[in-house]
């Protein structure tokens, strides 16, 4: 069995953090969002291969990263794209892999932006126990998230109805981007691409499967984060923290106030801080500010400022001198 992991997104809403890097790379606790999902399919047995399917733009990042961790499955399949409006969308970049690599055999898709509670192998299981296409489903508690993923409906395991983005919402249970295809489903991606139907979001092709045969889904309940926003990444930080804070050992904080769901990273110095939900990158220096629901970037230098939902970029001076 295979495996593929989409990370062919520029994350322009998380821009400037993302500008220079992909936002899989964002980290949780010690690890990256994407180390969670390599974690899943190293393992287990039965996944051979993760094809990483990414741009050109991020190819060299990922393939230093990918080399420099402790997985040994993962490998890079690069996109022909270096910018968002060459994207060929995910299921286009999906029927291009699958032709680039050769790949015949059954196979799970998951996007590298998911944090995901339940245990991949679970969803294996799932997989293999009914030998048709499965999707994992959770319910996201609003319609009005709801109308932003594909909607299902499921009568026992099966999916007896998909709606990809709908206006109006039948329910709050939603597609979350994790997927297990038959090695028979494969060509289809090619079939539905050449009857001109929507080479975008993957929920365009589940939707046309399940008017077609069966599709099974995986409904969980623990918890689900797709990372695309600096508020769904806070959001992520403080489910894993769950209320503490984590100050790295090489970071230096000083006079300061660390509150509840505060990521400190290597090498930051902190003195008169105060801080709640909010992510500091290494080398970063902050003096004297109060810090809420704000992410700054690596080699930063902040003072005497108050910021709430800020977003500050790598290399960034506001105040004082830089040391």
């Amino acid at each position: 069995m295979d495996a593929i992991v989409l990370a062919g997104g520029y994350a322009t809403r998380l821009w400037p953090i993302t500008k220079h890097r992909p936002k899989m790379f964002l980290p949780i606790g010690d690890e990256t969002v994407i180390d969670q999902v390599f974690a899943g399919f190293e393992d287990d047995d039965r996944i051979e291969d993760v094809y990483v399917s990414t741009n050109e733009r991020f190819e060299e990042e990922f393939e230093e990263h990918i080399a420099a961790s402790r997985f040994e499955k993962p490998r890079v399949s690069v996109e022909d794209t270096s910018a968002e409006d060459e994207k060929f969308g995910v299921v286009g970049a999906l029927a291009q892999l699958v032709e680039r690599e050769g790949l015949d055999d059954d196979t799970v898709v998951i996007a590298g932006d998911n944090l995901i509670s339940f245990d991949v192998s679970e969803f294996i299981d799932f997989f293999e126990a009914n030998d048709a296409p499965v999707l994992a489903a959770y319910d996201v508690g609003s319609y009005d998230r709801a109308s932003q993923y594909g909607i299902v409906d499921i009568d026992g395991d099966r999916v007896v109805s998909f709606e990809e983005k709908p206006d109006e919402p039948a329910s709050t249970l939603a597609s979350i981007a994790c997927y297990g295809f038959p090695s028979e489903t494969l060509p289809k991606l090619g079939e539905y691409l050449e009857n001109g139907n929507n080479p975008d979001e993957p929920g365009w092709f589940i939707q046309w499967l399940v008017e077609r045969g069966d599709v099974y889904g995986f409904v969980f309940d623990e918890a689900w984060y797709d990372i695309g926003t600096p508020e769904s990444y806070l959001d992520a930080v403080e489910w894993f923290l769950d209320g503490d804070s984590h100050i790295h050992p090489e970071a230096t904080v000083e006079n300061s106030e660390i509150g509840e769901n505060v990521h400190v990273m290597a090498g930051a110095r902190l003195d008169g801080v105060t801080a709640e939900r909010s992510v500091i990158f290494p080398d970063v220096t902050v003096k004297d500010c109060e810090l809420r629901g704000t992410i700054i970037d690596e080699g930063t230098h902040v003072e005497d400022i108050n910021l709430a939902g800020a977003l500050i970029g790598a290399h960034t001076l506001i105040n004082g001198d830089e040391e």
